[in-house]
């Protein structure tokens, strides 16, 4: 079957058994490598991909099922190439990586919540986080890094100061 998909700001098609996973589906058919196939069952989060904005399972949902959506993996979340997103950017300043294997699947849950509330309590995050395992920083360094990332979002949209030397010379 034909699926047509939205991946990162790009149209892609391609060619699929009606049976291939979307996981499977975007590392094989789209060579997008960064989502990670850990237990596929559901339950590890490794997998985790936007979908329309909201976190979903890629190894449970069949690529046919995502036709006409938009899917935003791990390479779509930086603004440019070779640069990092503010949230990648939190994650190494605080240490909240080891191995790496569940970095992208946390770095999208977080995406998603600061999506949709810029100043997260502790609770919030650990609630948008729960569902994706690490085996390696036991999480106070994950939660520090979407905090981290949070502030920072925050800071970029607040207005700037009006430059005193600019206002007094007109």
């Amino acid at each position: 079957m034909k699926v047509e998909l939205r991946i990162n700001g790009q149209n892609r098609a391609a060619e699929v058994e009606p049976r291939k996973t979307l996981l499977d589906a975007l590392r094989d058919n789209f060579l997008l490598n960064g989502t990670h196939a850990g237990c596929e069952h559901g339950v590890c989060g490794a997998c985790t991909v936007l979908l329309d904005g909201d976190p979903v399972r890629s190894c449970l949902m069949f690529a046919v099922q995502a036709d006409g959506y938009e899917v935003t993996t791990i390479e779509g979340v930086a603004p440019a190439p070779g640069e990092l997103s503010v949230i990648q950017d939190a994650f190494c300043e605080t240490h909240g990586l080891q191995c790496g294997y569940c970095t992208p699947g946390m770095i999208l849950a977080a995406h998603a919540l600061l999506q949709r509330n810029v100043a997260p309590t502790r609770e919030e995050i650990v609630e948008a986080i729960s569902g994706n395992i690490c085996r390696c920083t036991g999480y106070g360094q994950i939660i520090e890094a979407v905090q981290f990332a949070a502030q920072r979002l925050q800071k970029a949209n607040t207005p700037r100061p009006t430059d005193v030397s600019v206002v007094e010379a007109k």
